[in-house]
């Protein structure tokens, strides 16, 4: 019999993302999703639930993440599902899951910078500098 655990969740970000360094120096990165789901109840009243889903990714995707994503910006994440359990200082034994990234995917545009301009349409990565005439490598674009 084989095993398969994979999570895929699109949501919005409910608190800032959080990073911090291993001993070794891999980028950890905490965040949270709040993931919605409408639909209509049995009288025809549209209806909708929220879940909280806690999430942690490693290396260059938690600098990624914590570079460019903030509290409330969507976000599509595909991991595993992983179980975490530990004793609190009250000394009963406490657990949860989260959803470690493996991947992701930014959603929407760019937050809105507050600059003067910002009513302008946005720009795709690199067509700034593709107009002054330089050329963009895939490497220079973060996602």
């Amino acid at each position: 019999m084989g095993f398969y655990n994979k999570v895929l969740l699109m949501g919005n970000l409910t608190r800032d993302p959080q990073l911090s360094y291993t001993p070794n120096q891999t980028a950890v990165v905490d965040f949270g999703l709040a993931v919605n789901r409408r639909w209509k109840g049995q009288n025809g009243e549209q209806r909708e639930e929220t879940c909280f889903v806690d999430c942690r990714a490693f290396g260059r995707l938690a600098e990624n993440i914590n570079k460019y994503m903030s509290k409330g910006r969507q976000l599509f994440v595909e991991g595993r599902l992983t179980f975490d359990s530990w004793t609190a200082q009250d000394g009963t034994r406490r657990s949860r899951h989260r959803v470690t990234v493996e991947n992701f995917q930014f959603i929407g545009g760019r937050p809105d910078s507050g600059r003067a301009d910002s009513g302008q349409a946005q720009r795709a990565p690199g067509e700034a500098a593709a107009e002054a005439g330089q050329e963009v490598s895939s490497d220079d674009i973060p996602f």
